[in-house]
């Protein structure tokens, strides 16, 4: 007995000399990049965010998006121009946007000037084709073709922290001056706050190059200016039940000129748009046991522009038109977890614009809207299929005139994804969507332009692609591929083509337009010496739309749309060594023609830009110089709208 005591004491006091002893180990210094988040195998989606977004030569949303596959950006020209998308040449009426989870409409012409979405107080952007892979989320988000999620900046605190605050200042080309602050406070353990404000003041005037038949000169850009100031306020909050909720108040008023096509020797021009933009919105989210959770969303919006045309002819030699629209939004959304594998979730929204103006026989519309969406998704390790069915209801009243009618449709979609090999991050994937679009206001009751026995559209999109994502070994860190082919056919596809000035719009009713695509993305990194990393993405697209209307009046059949080229895509490089980081960019769009005709007089040169930027951090502050268009390229991304040539930014912040 002795002899096990004996024993079993030299164990005991052994194991407490190891405990007791103590080893130091080197310390190892690790540089990598951490492999990017497997992308979307359901649907098509590429995102910017972090470091990717602050790497681009971008002053707004629409800058960024441009490295976008499969986008069609169009850009006026200067800071205040106006810049609009299109995704897969639906149309941009096909593509919603989303503000921190709800959408931002626009019932007057559907278009949403992405040029007024600051990148100060955004954390991610992300482009979704078809819909985003998440049935729990509102009716309205199933109701586009593509859809551009913009999320600001969320506070996020340590234990310690109570609050974080940025400010910063750029200043530029163009008379460019845009001082910003952020703040954000953290009230309590369950309470958050942020505020955000910026003032972007520019005179717009940049030299550019006119070249005809007849003569080649240089000339100066002008009506260009803008004068825009934005601010944010949010609160965050969890309650004791653990439920989540957040308010959110936005408001940006701005005063712009607006440049006028290069035509007929007419060089300047003096109409001037006043915007006044405010909405405020609500969320309300909780988990109930473990199956059932529910969402509820409001939005209020309030959107004041005042169009201004001093050399419109008519008896008072100046044209002032006002222009009032107001949305109410309200959602509620639910999700039930059946089994483990399979969920369903049930949406409904109600909606109601309004619009006034002060213009020529205007029948003052109010538009009712009901949307009820029924999802579910089965998802295993390897396999995942979703579909859902939206119910589109609409009421439209007008007090003068004729109104265009109520409308119901039932809108199908469906998505797979499959991944082959159980070792091998590659997702197959394929989706089919049906969408219903209504004419927006201007659309139909635009004074001597609107028309309300205007149909409404129709898209059905065909997708299937893969993606795949690997981590490497050695000095190569990753590399991550997704390519998609689609085919759209868009029935009574309704195309505005802007007129003399920015303002006026003339309305074209396509009968069938068929689309053919190719989206491609690649990224990957690189490490070739210690505190040395290389970052690249290349994204490519090609896309044959071409009208295929049939019957009388059918005199473009084959023709290539407007403003839609064959090939386009970007390429962005980046080299991060300690505190410094240097980028570049280079964005290629190829040549397409600017009216339905596809002959040599509406024929539009290929352009390309490089844009190349550097950045100096230290501790808390950062120091970034831009130079745009490196290679003084003349170009006009919508014929006869100049864009600016090579100009500058720098870029001070201070992170407190």
């Amino acid at each position: 007995m002795q002899k096990y005591v004996s024993v079993l004491l030299l164990l005991l006091s052994a194991s407490v000399a190891a405990q007791q002893k103590t080893d130091t180990l080197k310390a190892v210094h690790v540089n990598a990049q951490r492999i990017p988040e497997n992308i979307n195998p359901v649907t098509p989606v590429q995102t910017l965010s972090g470091k990717k977004l602050e790497r681009l030569n971008s002053l707004s949303v629409a800058d960024a998006v441009r490295y976008f596959s499969g986008v069609q950006l169009k850009d006026y020209g200067g800071v205040g121009g106006l810049k609009t998308i299109n995704v897969r040449s639906m149309g941009t009426n096909h593509t919603s946007v989303f503000y921190d989870g709800m959408m931002t409409g626009n019932a007057q012409n559907g278009q949403v000037d992405l040029g007024k979405f600051s990148l100060d107080n955004i954390e991610e952007i992300s482009l979704y084709n078809g819909q985003r892979n998440n049935i729990f989320q509102t009716a309205r988000a199933f109701s586009a073709g593509s859809v551009l999620y913009l999320q600001s900046k969320i506070p996020q605190f340590t234990d310690s922290a109570r609050w974080h605050g940025k400010a910063s200042v750029k200043t530029g080309s163009y008379g460019l001056i845009n001082p910003a602050v952020l703040w954000q406070q953290k009230i309590n353990q369950r309470l958050y706050s942020t505020v955000s404000a910026e003032w972007i003041n520019a005179n717009g005037r940049y030299p550019y190059r006119m070249r005809d038949r007849k003569y080649d000169s240089t000339a100066t850009r002008l009506n260009g200016n803008v004068n825009a100031f934005r601010a944010e306020a949010g609160l965050y909050g969890t309650l004791r039940d653990s439920s989540a909720w957040s308010l959110k108040y936005y408001l940006y008023s701005s005063a712009r000129g607006l440049p006028g096509a290069v035509v007929g020797g007419e060089f300047h021009y003096g109409q001037h748009l006043k915007d006044q933009d405010m909405f405020a919105q609500g969320s309300w989210s909780k988990k109930i046991g473990r199956k059932y959770s529910i969402m509820a969303n409001a939005r209020y919006s309030n959107f004041y522009n005042v169009y201004t045309d001093p050399e419109y002819l008519n008896q008072e030699r100046l044209l002032i038109n006002h222009y009032r629209q107001q949305e109410i939004y309200a959602s509620i959304a639910n999700k039930y977890d059946i089994t483990p594998w399979l969920e369903t979730a049930l949406a409904g929204d109600f909606i109601v614009n309004t619009m006034n103006s002060n213009i020529d026989r205007f029948p003052y519309p109010t538009r009712y809207s009901e949307l009820i969406s029924l999802a579910s998704r089965v998802h295993f390790r390897r396999f995942e299929i979703q579909g859902n069915v939206l119910a589109t209801l609409v009421q439209e009243n007008v007090k003068a005139y004729a109104g265009a009618g109520n409308k119901q449709e039932y809108t199908p979609a469906i998505s797979l994804a499959w991944q082959p090999f159980a070792r091998k991050n590659l997702w197959l994937r394929t989706f089919y969507k049906n969408i219903f679009r209504m004419p927006t206001f201007n659309d139909l009751y635009y004074t001597y332009i609107g028309n309300n026995d205007l149909k409404p559209e129709f898209v059905r999109q065909y997708d299937a692609g893969f993606t795949y994502t690997t981590a490497l070994r050695g000095r190569w860190q990753f590399f991550s591929i997704q390519a998609d082919a689609y085919y759209n056919r868009v029935n009574d596809k309704i195309v505005a083509v802007p007129s003399k000035n920015l303002f006026g719009w003339s309305m074209m009713n396509l009968g069938l337009v068929v689309i053919k695509g190719v989206d491609v993305n690649m990224s990957t990194a690189w490490m070739p010496w210690r505190d040395i990393m290389l970052n690249a993405a290349v994204a490519y697209t090609f896309q044959d739309a071409q009208d295929r209307t049939t019957g009388a009046g059918s005199h473009n059949y084959g023709q290539q749309i407007p403003y839609t080229p064959w090939h386009s895509g970007s390429f962005t490089a980046g080299i991060d060594w300690r505190e410094f980081n240097l980028n570049y960019s280079f964005i290629y769009t190829g040549e397409r023609y600017n009216q339905k005709r596809n002959n040599i007089f509406n024929y539009t040169e290929p352009w390309y830009t490089s844009d190349v930027s550097a950045s100096w951090r230290h501790h808390q502050y950062k120091l970034t110089a831009e130079l745009n268009n490196l290679l003084n390229q003349q170009y006009d991304v919508i014929a006869n709208f100049p864009m600016p040539g090579r100009n500058y930014r720098v870029t001070l912040s201070v992170n407190y």
